[in-house]
């Protein structure tokens, strides 16, 4: 029988319980991707909850990503005392730390290039951001690396039939659209034995003629083999609106729980997720090891101290998704709360 809190030992990482904090966009950083004093305001607050891993918000690997304002980065070694600072503060709360390394969009000579338009050397130079940001990610202190490879970014469209019709050795098929991801894992492996490495993937793209869930889970078998420490399912357009406790949760538990029964890899499951009765069934009828909370933690950091003091069972997050549309992701009705 599992419970949520209980130590959790995964390779190379020792969690004091299951639950996670998936990645959440935070908008913090400056655009050279420094931070500042209230991202290790957001992170301590976020350590003292209870959580077991934090996994925090996109970081990319590439000083030219424009995709969006405000991303984390690990793109260069002056930045690694920053993010040293930021894991020192969680690890003294007993607290565990993961940078997601992702990036939005690859650019070169000012211009963004789509998948399908990037050189084989071009997609090479990828990867070796991607090792190279792993390896800065260990120098700051993390105690694993996931590779972001959902919600139509640049690795989930590279992965995905309806963006990638590549002719060379990375297209063409989804063993071939998979190298890029194994050629990351194995080259992070090699720079930096001692991280976790897990990995960020749809279920399903949610688009006509994009990955679905029968091509996703021949992605996963690949990346079992090829020996990724464990596997956050998720899925493009996630955060569904009007999530209530014990009604509607976990709109991705089916399919990671086939998952799970199908690789020997641990398997995480974030979307939906709002009650410690919900959690605590899926723990004991899957296979599934970690749950994963992005909206309930904005709601409430101290989510998973109320539930191991018994202080509550249920979020207070009722999935109006306002927090998506406020400035740097908070939730509008803590924000209330807080001024009063």
């Amino acid at each position: 029988m599992k419970h949520l809190f209980e130590e959790v030992k995964l390779n190379n990482l020792k969690l004091k319980n299951r639950l996670v904090r998936s990645a959440t966009w935070e908008g913090i950083a400056k655009l050279d991707g420094s931070i500042d004093d209230s991202a290790y305001q957001i992170y301590d607050e976020l350590s003292k909850g209870g959580v077991g891993l934090i996994i925090n918000g996109f970081t990319s690997v590439s000083d030219n990503d424009r995709y969006f304002d405000g991303m984390m980065r690990l793109s260069n070694d002056e930045l690694i005392p920053q993010y040293k600072k930021l894991t020192d503060i969680i690890h003294k709360n007993n607290c565990a730390i993961i940078a997601q390394l992702a990036l939005g969009g690859y650019y070169k000579n000012g211009r963004q290039f789509e998948v399908d338009e990037m050189a084989t050397d071009d997609v090479k130079e990828v990867v070796s951001w991607f090792i190279e940001s792993a390896k800065r990610a260990e120098k700051a202190g993390f105690d694993g690396v996931q590779i972001h490879a959902a919600h139509f970014f640049f690795l989930s469209r590279f992965i995905s039939p309806l963006v990638n019709h590549r002719i060379d050795n990375y297209g063409g098929n989804t063993e071939n659209r998979s190298i890029i991801l194994v050629e990351i894992i194995q080259g992070i492996r090699k720079i930096a034995p001692n991280l976790h490495i897990t990995i960020k993937i749809n279920c399903s793209d949610f688009y006509s003629g994009g990955l679905d869930e029968n091509e996703s889970l021949e992605i996963c078998k690949i990346l079992s083999k090829n020996g990724i420490d464990s596997i956050e399912v998720s899925g493009n357009g996630t955060s569904v609106a009007g999530i209530r406790p014990l009604v509607n949760e976990g709109y991705f538990v089916d399919f990671a729980s086939k998952l799970a029964d199908t690789v020997e890899t641990p398997v995480i499951v974030v979307g939906g997720l709002r009650s410690k009765t919900v959690m605590e069934n899926i723990l004991n009828n899957t296979n599934i090891q970690l749950l994963s909370l992005s909206r309930p933690l904005l709601r409430e950091p101290d989510l998973p101290n109320k539930f191991l003091n018994k202080e509550s069972d249920v979020s207070k997050c009722v999935s109006c998704n306002a927090c998506y549309n406020s400035f740097k992701h908070k939730c509008i009705i803590r924000q209330r709360e807080l001024v009063k």
